[in-house]
This record gives C-alpha cells, structure tokens and sequence, in this order.
C-alpha cells in the first residue's frame, strides 16, 4: 500500500504519466467505484479510469485518494449536485474535443441516490457514447445479503428529510406490493424506521450498516423493534445504511362464486357478455362459463345450474 501511495503522489494530476492506459474511445463512462472496501475496485475500471482523459467526480478529494492507492494519474474535475448542470455543458465540450470521461461517485455506482442523471441525460442527448463499467453498489450489496424474498422491490433512495413530502412518499411505498429498499443517513436512521414501522405496520427490516467496511453489520428485526435494537448499541447509529424491508403481506379473501356471480350478471347483461365477465372476474373459462349461462337462461335461474357453474371453479 506504501508503495501505491508513492506512486499516485509522483503520478497524481500528470496526464501522461506512467500507469495511465493507452487512450480509450471518446465518450462518457459511467464507473462504479467500492464502497468502502478497495479490494472490489474492478479491473476493467482500473482501466477505464488509467485510460480516461478526465475524472469527473462528485467530490475530488475522496477520488484523489482512490486514485493515488491505485497509482493513477488524471485530470479531475468536480461533478457534483450543486454544480452538475453548469458542468455538464463542460464535459459536453470535452467530447466534443474527442476525449474520454469516466464519472465516478465517492462510493458505488453514479446516479444512483449521487449526481450524474443529469449529465448521462445530457451526454446520451448530445449523440455521444454512454457507456456503463459496472461493479459496486450499496443497493445490490444489501439485496443480496438480506434474505428478503420477494417479486419486485422499489428503491426510494433517501426519503424526504421531513414535512408533507415525507409523509407522501411514505405512503405510497405502503400502498405498493413490493420490498422496499432505501438509503439513511446516521442522523435521521432512528426517525427513519420509527416511521417505517408507523406506516408499513409489522413487517421486518434488513439494517445493512457500513457495507463492505471493518464493522459492517447486517441485522433482520421486526420494525416494531427496530429502534431499541438501534438504541441498544451506540455504534448501531453510526456509519451509512441501506435498509430492506420486507413486502407487504398477501391479502387474501374469501373464494369467488362464480354461479353467483354469473347469476347476477345475467340479470343485467347478455349471456355473452355476462359469461365474459365473469370469467375476468373469478379467472373461470369462458366457454365454460358461457354454457352455464345458457343453462340458466334456459332453466330460468335453477339453482342446480348455478352449483354446476360453481362448480367449474374459482379463486380466493
């Protein structure tokens, strides 16, 4: 590691120094970069960040180090929230000139909860190559560790630090059948999953804490607990989380009828479209249903027809 550092002081700002790769294609890549441990740094963004002709970054300092433990030396510039747009028409010009940028967040994977949408919009609008060099992301890191099983989740990034907003978000994450994963600071991690549970009720969370990092922890609670277990430990309050919670519950109600529903269809519609109805709304065919609607006609609503129609089937 001394030696890394060695390197990236007598390589660091210098261009065409040594350990920079041969020039890549002209264009903008989207570089993930570790999130805490260095050793998950990729070989291909080792050379996309050796071969680039400028490093934007979110913030110079924290890339500089990165770059002086590999040994890499570049130009810098400064991509961040408060400045993205202004920089963006900047980098526009670079590719325009023929010059490789790689776009590196502080951790992880650019514009994902970090700036960069913008300036990949912009890029991607200006007919020049966007071109994604993947690796870490706190996002994926805590998927893959939580053992929450479920179709679908929706990442809220950082939820709204407070007010109606807060509220709003919140609320539609409740309403949505899927896991939800976030990001949280160590200052609002309390607040966070107090209004979690407030709102998503009794479901379980996965606290993932300093991924990849020397005190990583990652815990499954009850939200309804989740606090205390925060509160029991002061270092649990410390460092970046992602949390995962578990999807919302399966609600299931009671098996469809479909004689009765097709008996009171039929008393206000056609037989064929009452059959057609019917079948969208207890999942039974068709056809099957069709027939039955006929034998009700015919029989004017006999009750042993409506049992055969219940009998082809329904679902809860």
């Amino acid at each position: 590691m001394a030696r890394a550092k060695d390197e990236g002081k007598n390589n660091s700002g210098s261009p065409a120094a040594e350990g920079r790769a041969a020039s890549l294609p002209p264009g903008l890549y989207v570089v993930a970069t570790p999130i805490g441990n260095l050793g998950d740094i990729t070989v291909r963004a080792l050379e996309v960040l050796r071969g680039a002709d400028v490093i934007a970054a979110e913030d110079t300092r924290v890339t500089q180090g990165l770059l002086s433990h590999f040994g890499i030396g570049a130009k810098l510039v400064s991509v961040r929230e408060h400045n993205e747009r202004a920089a963006s028409e900047s980098i526009l010009r670079m590719l325009g000139e023929g010059k490789a940028v790689a776009l590196v967040s502080d951790a992880g994977t650019p514009a994902v909860s970090d700036p960069g949408s913008h300036l990949v919009d912009r890029v991607r609008a200006g007919g020049f190559p966007v071109v994604p060099i993947p690796g870490a992301s706190a996002l994926t890191t805590a998927l893959s560790a939580s053992g929450i099983a479920a179709e679908g989740v929706v990442f809220a990034g950082f939820l709204p630090a407070k007010g109606a907003e807060r509220k709003r978000r919140l609320a539609d994450l409740a309403a949505g059948p899927w896991a939800i994963a976030l990001f949280e600071s160590p200052h609002r991690i309390e607040d966070t999953l107090a209004d979690l549970h407030a709102t998503l009720g009794d479901r379980d969370v996965v606290v993932c804490r300093e991924l990849t990092k020397r005190f990583e922890t990652i815990t499954r609670v009850p939200l309804a607990s989740a606090v205390e277990w925060v509160r029991a430990d002061e270092n649990r309050a410390r460092g970046e989380f992602v949390l995962i919670v578990e999807a919302r519950a399966v609600e299931t109600g009671p098996a469809v009828d479909a004689g009765k529903v097709l008996g009171v269809l039929l008393g206000e519609l056609s037989v064929k479209q009452a059959a057609a109805l019917a079948s969208k709304i207890t999942g039974v065919n068709r056809s099957e249903l069709y027939q039955a609607a006929l034998a009700l006609k015919s029989d004017g609503g006999d009750e042993s027809v409506k049992a055969k129609a219940k009998g082809k089937g329904g679902r809860g």
